[in-house]
This record gives structure tokens, sequence and C-alpha cells, in this order.
């Protein structure tokens, strides 16, 4: 791949302009805000100016609403040898396409797994992708050449390419990625009306939570919109574990005691259910997810302060596997708790100690 047309300079198609950029693809930006695609630009993704002739590939990075009718636009026209859409959805963009009469052979459906709670140019990244899932779902009619286009596309971006059905994509994406956006907003709006001494208590739980209750509504609006059944069909799961934890938890005010070891139990078995769900989330490399250790450390709301104490942890010779930073309200300090390997727990701990760090337990 030499040339590649991006087409929607959001997010996710600046940062593949970013990555394709970054590797010495030749990219070029287009959005129907002139002002995004020169923002892109500014920002090293490649140049707005107009290819002048056809390219290799052309990325259409645009809501699912309005895939279709940029894809058809751009085939019709030419303008790429190859062509590919990144949105969240894939099987109505492809109904769509079909409807319109589209040759297919030149196109593939894709969708890669990763994002932000932010949107726009602004937001992007070129390592955005690194390590992420990025589906593929070629179909029968689905040229050779224009795969192997694709596969480039995520090599590029250091992705992880991972091949399926159109119409289970859009079943697994529901229940992995628009459920728990639907779910985490319904959490977060519960704090919209509280009262302030409530707001003050949030810990990590809740910011864990509601972190992506801040994403753009318009945008999921469109995103839910193109992929409302299956969506529908896991909400409506959820909302009978929540009517039986309901009626469970209510059984547990209840003066006889047959009741509330009815509700006990109820409750013990969707906590356990969760547990085996949890069980199954890919952890590191894609692996099964391993139990840390947690080592706490108090630190000071800084500059390098963070810096200096991964610093210190490599000096120790332990490497920090993932960390959560838990902000004190009203206070200059926070709680940095550094996820490690059981064995090399107490040898980060003593380190710590020995450099100056104050080790909550």
């Amino acid at each position: 791949m030499r040339t590649a047309l991006v087409i929607g300079t959001g997010l996710i198609g600046t940062s593949a302009a970013l990555a394709l950029a970054g590797r010495g693809v030749d990219v070029y930006l287009v959005d129907h805000d002139a002002e995004r695609a020169r923002t892109a630009a500014a920002l090293g993704a490649g140049t707005d100016e107009e290819p002048e002739g056809r390219v290799d590939l052309a990325v259409v990075a645009v809501p699912p609403a309005h895939v279709a009718t940029t894809l058809a636009d751009a085939m019709r026209a030419g303008v790429a040898r190859a062509y590919l859409d990144v949105a969240s959805v894939k099987g109505s963009p492809r109904r769509d396409l079909e409807a319109l009469g589209v040759d297919l052979t030149a196109y593939i459906g894709t969708h890669p797994m990763a994002g932000k709670e932010r949107s726009g140019p602004l937001a992007a990244t070129a390592d955005l992708f690194e390590g992420r899932p990025w589906v593929l779902t070629p179909t029968r009619d689905t040229d050779t050449e224009v795969l192997n286009l694709a596969l480039e596309l995520v090599a590029l971006c250091k992705a992880v390419p991972v091949v399926m059905d159109a119409d289970a994509h859009d079943k697994a994406v529901a229940l992995v990625s628009h459920t728990p956006q639907l779910i985490s907003s319904m959490v977060a709006a519960r704090l919209e009306d509280a009262d302030d001494t409530a707001v003050r208590l949030c810990g990590q739980g809740i910011r864990d939570v509601t972190r992506i209750a801040a994403s753009d509504p318009r945008m999921w609006v469109e995103i839910l919109s193109a992929n409302p059944g299956p969506v529908a069909d896991v909400l409506a799961g959820v909302a009978a574990d929540l009517d039986e934890t309901v009626r469970a938890l209510r059984a547990l005010q209840s003066s006889d005691e047959s009741k509330r070891q009815d509700g006990a139990e109820g409750i013990e078995d969707v906590l356990r259910r969760g547990n085996a769900g949890r069980v199954r989330v890919p952890g590191k490399h894609g692996t099964a997810p391993t139990a840390y250790e947690i080592v706490a450390v108090l630190i000071s709301d800084q500059p390098g302060e963070l810096a200096r104490i991964f610093a210190d942890a490599g000096q120790a010779g332990v490497n920090i596997e993932d960390v959560r930073i838990e902000h004190a309200t009203g206070q200059q300090a926070g709680l940095v708790q550094l996820m490690v390997d059981p064995a090399a727990a107490p040898l980060l701990t003593a380190a710590l100690r020995e450099r100056g760090w104050s080790i909550r337990q």
C-alpha cells in the first residue's frame, strides 16, 4: 500500500491516518467538515488536498448511518482500488450497499475494537489500535486483493486481525460494547440528581463503571440505531437479572427467615455468575486474566510522581502489569494501585519503602 484516502477524520479515521502516515503511506484526508480535515492534516495524519489519481485503499470512517451512501459515492467515482469501512456495525451497511446495487467485490467491512470516551481528530493517536482486535468481515464476493489490503492496513496499525461473519460480529459487539455503554450511562444517570454528600463518596468502583458514560450521546445514538435488535436482546437478559436481583433484595428485608435465605441465595447466584463471566474476559496478551497482587502507594499530586514511581519499580526489576489511580476527594493526593505478579509484590513493596514511598495495605 502506497496511497490511502481516509474519508471521515474523527477519532478512528484520524488515528488510522496517523498510523499509515507514520509508516510511509501517502494519506489523503476528506471530511464533510473541512476544518476537521485540516486539523487532522496539521497533526501529521496526511494532506487535505485531493489525490491526483486513484489510491490503493479508501478507508470510510463515518457514522454507521452514512457508511453505505459514502461508500457507494466513492466506489462509483472510482477513487480507489479497494474500499473498507470501520463502522462499529457490519450487517446493515453491507445490506444497504446491496440495496444500492453496488459491486461488492472491491469492498470489505471492518471494525477496529478500539476507541476513547473523547471523539474528533484531536483525540486521535497513531497507537490507538496497537494490540487490539480488528474485525474483518469478508464475503464470498470479496476480492483477494481487497482482503490483502485490509490485512495490510491492520498490520500497519499494529492491530490483530479477526475474521468474522458480519451478523455474528453485530451480536458480539452488542454484548461486549454496546450494552456496556448503555448500562454505564444508566448507572451514571443515577448520579445526576444524587445528593452532593453521596457524590463526594465516589470511589474507584463507580469511576470504573461510569468511565465510558462520558462518551458522545449523538455518536452512540447513531451506533445503536444501526444495531438495535441484538442490543435489545442482551438488555432483555440483563433486565431479567435485574428483576430477580430486586426480588432477592426485597426478600432480604423480610422478617421470614426462609425468604431471607432465598434472597441471599439469589444475590449469591448473580455474583457467582458474574465471577464466572469475568474470568472469560481476556487478560494481558489475550490470555486468561491473571490474579495480580496490588501494591498500593500514596502519592502527591505533583508533576513527575508517576514517572518516578515507575522508574523505581523498574530499578527494582519489577514489571508493572497494570495500574489504577484513585484520587483522594478534596486533597492533592491519590492512591496508586500497582498490579504485579504475586511473587514480585514483596520485592516491590520493600524497594519502594526503601526509596521513601508510603505503602498502604
